[in-house]
């Protein structure tokens, strides 16, 4: 997923790197800072109210995007 994004309605953006998924795997992105995969903000990214999370390849393609709560 070299060079993919991940970018919420307020335009943060996470850029995945060295990240390879097999087929049908999934990954959690967290906000903050560890061993998986995070965006290393102090701040939460997402609003439990409502957002949308748009994926897009290394292209910028959209691949995916999940829209939840009040935009």
């Amino acid at each position: 997923m070299k060079g993919w994004t991940l970018t919420d309605r307020s335009r943060h953006t996470y850029t995945f790197h060295n990240l390879r998924l097999a087929a049908h795997q999934s990954v959690r992105v967290h906000t903050g800072i560890g061993r998986d995969v995070y965006q290393y903000r102090r701040d939460y990214v997402w609003k439990n109210t409502g957002d949308t999370a748009i994926l897009r390849d290394n292209h910028q393609h959209i691949v995916a995007a999940k829209s939840w709560g009040r935009r």
